[in-house]
Order: C-alpha cells, then structure tokens, then sequence
C-alpha cells in the first residue's frame, strides 16, 4: 500500500474513489483493510457474513478491469467497497433477513440493487445485521444478536438497518446499503451520526428485497456525506418494471446534479407538529442551530402544520402488519427457509416451523396484521387507516404549497440505552413519530448529522421533499455540510 494509506477508512466514498481512479491504491489493498478493520470489530455485531475469497475476488477483478481504462473512463464507485443490508438476497452470501426463519439460504440471485450496484463496480464486503424481516426501530429483534452503537456500545444504532448505520459510523465500511419502512434508514442514521437517504417509493427497485409492507419498503443508502449518498442512489435507482410491479417508470438520473445549487431563497417548512413537548430539549437544540445554519446560507423558514402527524403511528402500524401478515404467510416450512423437524400433519408443520422460525416482534406484528385484515374488522381498521394515509399525503402538498422542503427533527430523543424499551414495544413504536408520515406518502426523506445531544451522542436534521426531489435534499444537505463539519465526527476508538 501506497504511503499514508493507513487511514483509509477514515475517506469518503469519493476520497476512496479519486484514489482508486488515479491508481494510488489498488481495490485490493482497500478490500484487504476494511476487511481487517471488520474483524477487529467484530464485537459490535454489524455483519452477519463475511466471504473474504468472495471479497477478495470481487476486488481483483475490478483492478483488471482499472488496468485497461483511463481514469475518465472509470466508473465513480468503481473498487470502493460496500456491503447490503441482509433484507436484500445475494447470490454469493447468505441472505437471512435477520430471521432464523431463512437461517443460512443463499438466493439463486442478486437482488437489483445488489446487481446494480455491482455492476458500477462496488466491492461488497458482506451481509449487515438488522431486525428480523426489517421489523424494528432499535436492531434488538434480530435473530442472531443486537447490534451495538459504536459511539457508545451500551445503546442502540437504531433500526432496522442499525447494522448499516452502525458499520458506516464505525469506519468499517465508507457506503452500505439499507431499506426504510416507518424510517429505518432516517433513524439509525441519526442515531449513528451518518447520513442516509431514503427515495420516493418506487425509485429503486424492490426486486429481491425480502417483503415487509410492500406499500412502504424502499431501499436508500447510509454514508459519511450526501455526496457519497448522492453517488450510491444514482446507481442504484431506475426503472426495473418488468421484476417490480411498484417500481416506477422514471429514468435513472444523476442525483448530484444539484449539489452545489444555491440556498438562497429556499423555503424551508418547520412543521409545528414536530417541536412539541415529546421532543428532548438536547435534540430540540442541534436541529434549532441546524436550521439557523441554513438560515445564514440564505434559506427561509416557514412555519406549517402536519396535522394528522399523530395519527401517522396508528395508521401505520395497521397497515404495515397486515400487509407483513400476508408477506410473511410465504414461510410455511414447505418451498424454502426452516421447516420443524418433528410434526404430525401438514397444518402442525405450518405452526411448528412458524413458532420456531419467526422472533416475538414479527409474531406479533403477524397477529395484528391478521387481526385487523379479518372479517368484521377490515373496514373499523385496514380500510379507515387507508383513508387517513390519504390525507397525511394531502397534508404534505398543502404544506409544499408554501414551502420547497421541509426540516425537523429525525427522532424525539437521542439513541436509548439497549433493552430500555425491550418490554415496551409501544414506546418504541412512538419513536418513529416524525420519520412515518413521510413514509406513508411515499416521500424521499433523509438524515444528516447536525450535532451531539446528551451523553455525546448524535442527532440527525430530517430533511423531506415532495416526490421525485432527492436532487434537492441531497443539494441541500451537501450545502450545509460544505460550511460545517459534523459528518466529519466519528466515535472514539474507531
């Protein structure tokens, strides 16, 4: 390795890309680090499978392939390394979705964004740890163990891609991958202090990506700076309407076109239901500073109302488990993943294999979502909680009527203790207060870091677009952090 390479993990995708473009470093040498560096801290729990011959091998086929170009012909992402949240399956590692319902299954492929991702010439160095089926706001509902937040490994990294979060802020991969639901990429990235970006519903595909809430799952990405997020979501997203029924039909595009575009004028939307006395005063604190910052870029605030914001985690938690009740029917123990090894008739296997396979959060949501999808019930819950996401999405354009975008906090407080809230699935429920109303409209929504609540942790501003705007929030995000060095900060010890 080249001198002064040592600290590699410490670059951004686009430091290790410049690097790899002008052959300072081979993908090889960086495949090589990142993977001593996932050994060493192994202890957090981030990665659920490593193949280092798979890696390795990736990696020197993208140095023949940098041979035989010029530096302008390389790809931006090409030989920097990645790794996928373990919801996506991949052909070459074992895809578990965090579940012991798909224990050790390999998929026969990739899923899109793996492939699309690959085919830029990312490394991937390995599958991330996440709630079982993405169901979580806090990583302690995998299977295979909780992940720790590296800032301080007796709190959470958020969930469900803490794993993605976690590895990210822990210097142990530059970019990952990650899916967002209720606010699964917003709020780990917030609590990890990264940025992450969740798209417009059906901006990239969800072809191979295990099933939640099909309404809701969009895949996004968590890195150091928008820039890297901007590179990665350009990659990945496009139209794939052949394999994803709700992929939409819009064109791939260049999401760091805007990044340098001027603030000047903008008007930022400050929702009033999102300052009220749930919020912590420490988070309160960064996001009002935050928001001044951007003030003095030129930007204006103006003040709005979401009003059905409250009733976002009713309406969510109706259809996100009726529609994981009938994903999830799937894993029966007969075509794929666990089956019980001792049972009488077909209808005990069914109960065996789903008992054994599936974790306390994802039977429970199963219940729900059966509960309120059966007869008698449907219309008072599934079909009322249609009618009010309706309206959450009418609440939205009202307010982009006066606004560009729109800012507040990612989460009321700051990452909580591991298993604080383990006996208390309501509470963890209500954390995702601000991140569910964009998901229920289907907006592109992101995290940035914007400062260190109580004990030293991290705190995100969410920034939210009308849809098809991530140009706009990726422009906006770079331009703070262009003036501030926040996304800079990592935990002690890595």
């Amino acid at each position: 390795m080249a001198d002064g390479m040592s600290e590699l993990h410490d670059l951004t995708v686009v430091g290790l890309a410049a690097l790899l473009r002008e052959r300072k470093v081979s993908a090889t040498e960086v495949a090589q680090h990142f993977l001593a560096r996932i050994r060493a801290h192994s202890h957090l729990g981030a990665f659920l499978d490593v193949d280092e011959e798979v890696t390795l091998a990736q990696a020197r086929a993208v140095d023949l392939r940098l041979t035989d170009k010029v530096a302008s012909d390389v790809s931006s992402l090409m030989g920097v390394p990645v790794a996928h949240k373990d919801i996506f399956v991949t052909r070459d590692l074992i895809s578990t979705a965090g579940s012991r319902m798909l224990e050790a299954y390999r998929s026969p492929f990739d899923a899109t964004v793996v492939a699309n991702l690959g085919q830029q010439g990312m490394v991937t160095l390995g599958k991330l740890n996440c709630d079982e089926f993405a169901m979580g706001s806090s990583n302690e509902n995998s299977a295979y163990g909780q992940v720790a937040n590296p800032w301080d490994v007796s709190r959470t990294p958020g969930g469900s891609s803490g794993g993605s979060a976690a590895a990210v802020a822990a210097r142990l991969v530059p970019a990952a991958t990650g899916t967002d639901t209720g606010g699964s990429i917003r709020q780990p990235a917030s609590f990890c202090g990264v940025t992450g970006i969740k798209p417009t519903y059906g901006r990239a595909s969800r072809y191979g990506m295990v099933a939640f809430a099909s309404s809701l799952d969009q895949a996004g990405v968590l890195a150091q700076t928008a820039h890297d997020c901007a590179l990665l979501l350009s990659a990945m997203c496009g139209p794939d309407t052949h394999r994803d029924s709700t992929s939409l039909d819009v064109a791939a595009e260049d999401f760091a076109r805007m990044l340098d575009v001027a603030v000047d004028g903008l008007r930022i939307g400050i929702p009033d239901e999102f300052f009220g006395p749930g919020l912590a005063p420490d988070v309160r604190l960064c996001v009002e500073e935050a928001l001044a910052e951007y003030q003095k870029l030129g930007a204006r605030l103006v003040p709005i109302s979401l009003p059905r914001t409250e009733l976002a985690i009713p309406v969510y938690y109706i259809i996100a488990a009726a529609e994981a009740s009938s994903n999830l029917s799937r894993f029966d123990g007969v075509k794929f993943g666990h089956r019980a090894r001792e049972y009488g008739d077909l209808i005990d296997m069914y109960k065996k294999t789903r008992a054994q396979g599936f974790g306390d959060e994802v039977k429970r949501r199963i219940m729900i979502g059966t509960y309120v999808l059966s007869h008698g019930y449907y219309d008072a819950y599934y079909l009322q909680a249609q009618k009010i996401r309706r309206m959450i999405a009418e609440d939205f354009q009202a307010a982009f009527a006066q606004c560009d975008v729109i800012a507040g906090p990612v989460a009321p407080t700051v990452a909580w203790k591991l298993g604080d809230k383990r006996e208390d699935p309501l509470s963890n429920y209500l954390a995702d207060v601000y991140t569910l109303p964009a998901s229920l409209a289907g907006l592109p929504g992101m995290s940035l870091p914007v400062g260190l609540g109580s004990g030293h942790m991290p705190v995100g501003l969410q920034l939210v677009g009308n849809h098809l705007q991530e140009a706009k929030l990726l422009g906006l995000a770079h331009r703070f952090q262009k003036v501030t060095d926040f996304h800079t900060n990592k935990p002690s010890g890595f």
